[in-house]
């Protein structure tokens, strides 16, 4: 784990709150001058824990309704066809996110498409044609209780 202290600890959490943020309203909210917590802010993003900014859209509200959870399991395991998948898996927009998991299947991926017509053009002309899979296992969401939450941020030194 990366050497955090309370100070950047308390960056994080600021900027969970709202990325929009000010430099002047995160130094003001964890107790330090604007100069030291901007410097604090680029060495979190130089150093990958900040991966980059990003708006959060609501799904419904810009036309897409559904959300599927996609498990996929593969054939023949091997470095190669892991990346393969990878890869393959990567290449598809529709798929806001994915895990390479234990258990039954192989890969879990959250899919989010507009409707159910959407999502069986998805599966049956680009998911059915992926390199490798033996099984796909479709998991619909009703309705979401819970997205893109702020992580819980262990305590700073």
């Amino acid at each position: 784990m990366p050497n955090l202290d309370k100070f950047d600890i308390a960056i994080l959490k600021c900027l969970q709150e709202d990325a929009r943020a000010t430099n002047v309203e995160i130094a003001e909210k964890v107790n330090l001058s604007p100069s030291p917590c901007l410097r604090r802010i680029r060495n979190l993003e130089r150093s990958g824990i900040i991966r980059g900014y990003t708006a959060d859209i609501d799904r419904k509200e810009v036309g897409l309704g559904l959300t599927v959870f996609v498990e996929f399991k593969v054939v023949h395991h091997s470095r190669e066809n892991s990346e393969a998948q990878q890869k393959a898996l990567l290449a598809i927009p529709e798929i806001v996110s994915c895990f390479l998991i234990s258990g039954t299947a192989d890969f879990l991926a959250e899919v989010v498409v507009e409707d159910l017509a959407a999502y069986e053009r998805l599966l049956t002309e680009t998911l059915l044609t992926l390199p490798n899979v033996s099984d796909i296992r479709s998991n619909f969401a009703i309705r979401s209780i819970k997205t893109h939450g702020p992580l819980k941020l262990p305590e700073g030194r």
